[in-house]
C-alpha cells in the first residue's frame, strides 16, 4: 500500500511524511533485528523519496502511539536493574545502541537530506515532559542526556523533542495538540513547529467512534500559520491497522483509522482530505509573504483579527482573517473592503485582497462509504447458491484448544505471578492452574448449590474453567482494566482442577513508570461457600503455562495446521470456548479494499494465509449514550465531542489487505476464546455509496477566478446512477438529510441529472444564470446528493 498512500498524500498537498521507528518491531529480540516486509524502514523511506516527498524520522525510540508497550521491546523489562525513560545506565545503553544503529543505517543508505535523501528532521524521545516531574532530578538529567546523545550522532539535520519545553540547546521543542496557534518554542532562535495535529482520536474496545470535523482541522491549521507557524504535521494523515498484537492501551482496537484524511483501508476520506488539500493550496499561494514578509497583527474587533505578512520593497502581501467566536458570524472591514467571516473560521487572502479559502466553507463532496457483502458464489464459485449470500463459507474445520497445562515447558510457583514479567509479551495468554480437594461432606454438595470463585485481577481479561468446563469470563476496559470475577463454579467431591486463562489486550503504552504497572491475577483468590469459611487459594502451589498450544504449534500456518486433527463439516460448533476454526475462500473480485465482518464472533484473534489480522473483541460494545447525529464544528474540539456508534460493537470490520490474498485457496483461521458463530462471518468490499456536496454562490475558489462549482466523483469504475436530492436556492441540512428551503429552483433535479447521471464525475456551476431563479435577500447555494453504482 505504500506507493498508493504516498501518492495520495502528495496529491493532497503534503510535503513531508512523518513516521515512527518502532523499537519492538525492529529489535523484537536483543540484537536480532527485523527490517523485512512491513518493517523495511529503508525501503519505506526510499518509496517516500520516489513519491517526491521529504521525511521526518521519529526515532524516539519511545513512541507511545497507542502501540504495544509504547514501542519498547519486552526484553528490556528482563534486564536487571533497568528503569525505562529515566537516567538509568542499562536503559541508556540500550536506547543509545538502538538509536545509533538506526542513524547509521540511514547514513549507509544515504537517506539524510545532506546525502541527497529525503530525511530532513529526526526526533528523540516523545512527550516526555508530561511525566518528567515524576522522575525528579533523574528525569531532568535524562532529557539532557537524550539530547546530547542524539546530537553526538552527527545527523547534520535538526532534532526535535515533542511537548518538551525544556528541550536543551539546539533541540527544537514542538507542539502536539488539537490546536497549536498558542504555542511558542523555548527560544526565539527556534522555529514554531507542530509535530502532531490530531485529525481525530483513537478507538478502544468498548468505546465510541470519535470524529473530528474537517472544518475544525482546517481552522486549527490556518490559525497556526496565521500566528507564525512554520511546520505542521497531521497525526494521523493515514492511521491504518494495528495488525497482529501491535495495539497497546490496553484495549486499543485493531483499527487505527483515527478519522484521518486517508482512512484505514487507504481510501480518501471526503470532505476532510479534499478540504485540507484546498487549504494547502491556499497557504502555498501565501508562501513568498510567509517566508520573506514581516508579520503585523491587526484587531478587527473582539475575537476578530487580521494577520498580515508583507514586504516593504517587493509588494508581496498575504493576509489571514480570523473569527474565533464559537457561534457568531461577523462582517469585518479590512483594507477598506468588507469580508464575511463565519464563526470559528479563518479566511486566506494570498494577495491581501481576494479570499481564496475559508476554513468553514466546504466545497468538497462528502463521500459516504459503504461495505458491500461479498456473495458466497464469488468466494466459492462451485457448489453454492444465492441463498448463501453474505456468508464466507458453509464448509468449516475446527479444533478444540487444550484447557490448562499442555506442554513440557510448564513451571510452578508458590503464589500468583505477575503476568507481564512472566510472559514478556511472548503471548497474550498465561494459564494459572491449581487443584482443590473438596470433602464429600461439604453441605453445598448435598444442597445442589455451587461454590463461588472470587478472583481479583489487574487485567485485562479472564476466562475461568473448572474441571475443564468453561465457567465464565470477566473483562476490564480502557478506563479500568482491573476487575473482580465472582461467579459460581461446578466442583465435585474429591480432586478438582481449576484453570484460569489470564489475557492482556495490548500492553500499557503511556504514563510515568508504565513499565512497572502489573497485569494478571493478583488476588486474593478464594472459594466462597465452604462449611469452614472462604478457602484462600492465593498462596498455594500454582502451575503456569505461557501461551496456548495452538499458538505454539502455529495452527494458523500451513505446516502448523497439519500437526493436529481437525473435524470438518457444514455445522461448526457455535458458542464454544477456546476453539480454532479454519476455512478456505477465493479472493473477492475487483480491486476495492477488503474487510472481514466478525460481528457474530466474541473475542479472539484472526489470520489470513498466516498473516495476523489482529485481535477482535466484538462483544465489547460502546455505551448507549454520548453520541449525536449532528456535530457542530464550531468551538473548541475535544476527543469525545463528535462520537458515533453508541450501543454498537466498537469494531466489527477487520481489514484484510489485498496483498495478503491469492486469487484462490486462501485460508482463514480464527481463535475464538469465549464462543461465537463462525457461520455468520462474511467478507465485505469498501466502496463509495453516496456522494453529497453543498456549495454557495460566494464560495471562494482556490487559484481560480471562475464561478464556484459543485463537483461530484464516484470511485473508479462507478457511475452516478441517481440523484436523491438537488436544490438551488437556500437548502439546509447535511448529507442524507438535505431539505428544501423557502427558495428553490424547481428545475434543480433536471439540471443536475443532465450533468451527472451515468458519469463517474461531474461539475455544475453554482449560479443564478444556470438555474434561472432569483430570490431576494437570499444567499443562494446548491445542494446535491447522488448515488454511486458499479
Amino acid at each position: 500500500m505504500w506507493p498508493d498512500l504516498i501518492a495520495k498524500s502528495k496529491d493532497g498537498g503534503l510535503d513531508v511524511i512523518q513516521t515512527y521507528v518502532f523499537w519492538n518491531g525492529h529489535e523484537p529480540e536483543k540484537r536480532r533485528y527485523n527490517f523485512e516486509g512491513r518493517f523495511d524502514l529503508v525501503r519505506f523511506l526510499k518509496t517516500v523519496q520516489e513519491g517526491g516527498l521529504y521525511a521526518h524520522l521519529r526515532i524516539g525510540p519511545y513512541a507511545c502511539a497507542e502501540w504495544n508497550y509504547g514501542g519498547f521491546p519486552l526484553w528490556l523489562h528482563a534486564i536487571p536493574g533497568i528503569a525505562l525513560r529515566t537516567d538509568n545506565e542499562p536503559f541508556k545503553y540500550e536506547m543509545q545502541t538502538f538509536t545509533a544503529k538506526i542513524v547509521e543505517m540511514m547514513k549507509e543508505a544515504k537517506l539524510f537530506a545532506w546525502q541527497g535523501g529525503p530525511i530532513i528532521m529526526t526526533q528523540i524521545e516523545n512527550e516526555y515532559q508530561q511525566v518528567e516531574q515524576y522522575y525528579g532530578e533523574k528525569g531532568k538529567s535524562y532529557v539532557n542526556w537524550a539530547a546530547n546523545m542524539a546530537l553526538s550522532l552527527n545527523t547534520n539535520i535538526p532534532w526535535v523533542m515533542c511537548k518538551q519545553t525544556d528541550a536543551p540547546g539546539s533541540i527544537i521543542n514542538t507542539c502536539n495538540d488539537f490546536y497549536c496557534d498558542y504555542f511558542q518554542p523555548n527560544s526565539p532562535r527556534k522555529p514554531k513547529m507542530w509535530a502532531e495535529n490530531w485529525t481525530g482520536w483513537f478507538q478502544t474496545f468498548g468505546g465510541r467512534t470519535p470524529h473530528r470535523p474537517a472544518e475544525d482541522v482546517a481552522f486549527a491549521v490556518a490559525r497556526f500559520f496565521q500566528r507564525g507557524g512554520t511546520f505542521q504535521n497531521y497525526y494521523m494523515y493515514h492511521g491504518g491497522t494495528n495488525f497482529g498484537r501491535t495495539s497497546g492501551g490496553p484495549f486499543i482496537t485493531t483499527s487505527y483509522d483515527y478519522d484521518a484524511p486517508i482512512d484505514e483501508y487507504g481510501n480518501i476520506r471526503q470532505p476532510k482530505w479534499g478540504h485540507l488539500k484546498e487549504l494547502h493550496k491556499a497557504i502555498k499561494l501565501c508562501e513568498p509573504a510567509l517566508i520573506y514578509g514581516d508579520m503585523n497583527i491587526i484587531s478587527l474587533g473582539k475575537g476578530l483579527q487580521a494577520t498580515v505578512y508583507s514586504t516593504k520593497n517587493s509588494g508581496v502581501c498575504a493576509a489571514f482573517l480570523s473569527n474565533v467566536h464559537s457561534k457568531q458570524d461577523a462582517t469585518v472591514r479590512f483594507n477598506g473592503v468588507s469580508y464575511n467571516l463565519p464563526a470559528w473560521s479563518v479566511s486566506v487572502l494570498p494577495d491581501c485582497k481576494n479570499v481564496v479559502y475559508n476554513t468553514a466553507r466546504i466545497s468538497i463532496q462528502t463521500s459516504v462509504m459503504g461495505m458491500e457483502q461479498v456473495s458466497m458464489e464469488s468466494l466459492h464459485p462451485v457448489g453454492t447458491s444465492s441463498g448463501d449470500r453474505g456468508k464466507i463459507s458453509v464448509n468449516w474445520s475446527w479444533h478444540k484448544e487444550d484447557v490448562g497445562i499442555w506442554g513440557e515447558n510448564k513451571f510452578s510457583a508458590h503464589g500468583l505471578l505477575e503476568q507481564l514479567s512472566t510472559v514478556l509479551d511472548k503471548s497474550d495468554y498465561l494459564w494459572y492452574t491449581t487443584s482443590v480437594y473438596i470433602h464429600e461432606d461439604e453441605p453445598f454438595l448435598k444442597s445442589g448449590s455451587q461454590l463461588l470463585l472470587h478472583v481479583d485481577s489487574r487485567g485485562h481479561t479472564l476466562h475461568v474453567f473448572a474441571n475443564r468446563n468453561f465457567a465464565g469470563s470477566q473483562t476490564g476496559d480502557y478506563s479500568k482494566w482491573g476487575f473482580t470475577f465472582e461467579k459460581p463454579i461446578a466442583l465435585q467431591a474429591g480432586e478438582n482442577h481449576i484453570a484460569l486463562l489470564s489475557m492482556t489486550v495490548g500492553l500499557q503504552n503511556i504514563g510515568a513508570f508504565f513499565d512497572t504497572w502489573p497485569t494478571g491475577i493478583n488476588g486474593p483468590l478464594k472459594l466462597l461457600g465452604l462449611r469452614n469459611g472462604p478457602m484462600d487459594l492465593s498462596l498455594q502451589t500454582w502451575y503456569y503455562q505461557i501461551g496456548l498450544k495452538g499458538e505454539y504449534l502455529q495452527l494458523y500456518s500451513d505446516t502448523g495446521a497439519k500437526q493436529v486433527e481437525w473435524i470438518s463439516g457444514v455445522n461448526p460448533p457455535k458458542q464454544t470456548s477456546l476453539i480454532w476454526y479454519k476455512t478456505e475462500f477465493n479472493a473477492p473480485e475487483g480491486t476495492n479494499s477488503v474487510a472481514l465482518d466478525l460481528s457474530t464472533m466474541n473475542k479472539g484473534q484472526a489470520w489470513v494465509n498466516g498473516n495476523h489480522i489482529g485481535r477482535y473483541f466484538v462483544s465489547l460494545k460502546a455505551p448507549s449514550d454520548g453520541c449525536s447525529n449532528v456535530c457542530d464544528y464550531r468551538g473548541t474540539y475535544y476527543s469525545s465531542k463528535c462520537d458515533t456508534n453508541c450501543g454498537e460493537s466498537t469494531q466489527k470490520w477487520y481489514h484484510v489487505p489485498r496483498s495478503w490474498l491469492h486469487p484462490t485457496n486462501n485460508v482463514l483461521v480464527l481463535l475464538e476464546e469465549v464462543g461465537g458463530d463462525p457461520s455468520g462471518i462474511s467478507f465485505g468490499t469498501r466502496y463509495v455509496d453516496t456522494v453529497c456536496a453543498h456549495v454557495s454562490e460566494v464560495h471562494p475558489t482556490v487559484g481560480s477566478l471562475t464561478l464556484p462549482e459543485l463537483r461530484l466523483q464516484c470511485s473508479s469504475g462507478q457511475r452516478i446512477s441517481s440523484i436523491s436530492f438537488a436544490s438551488f436556492g437556500n437548502p439546509s441540512g447535511s448529507c442524507r438529510n438535505f431539505i428544501n428551503g423557502s427558495c428553490h429552483a424547481v428545475n434543480s433535479t433536471a439540471i443536475v441529472e443532465k450533468a451527472c447521471l451515468g458519469k463517474e464525475t461531474c461539475s455544475i456551476s453554482v449560479s443564478e444564470d444556470l438555474f434561472g431563479i432569483s430570490c431576494a435577500d437570499n444567499l443562494k447555494s446548491l445542494a446535491v446528493e447522488g448515488v454511486c453504482k458499479y
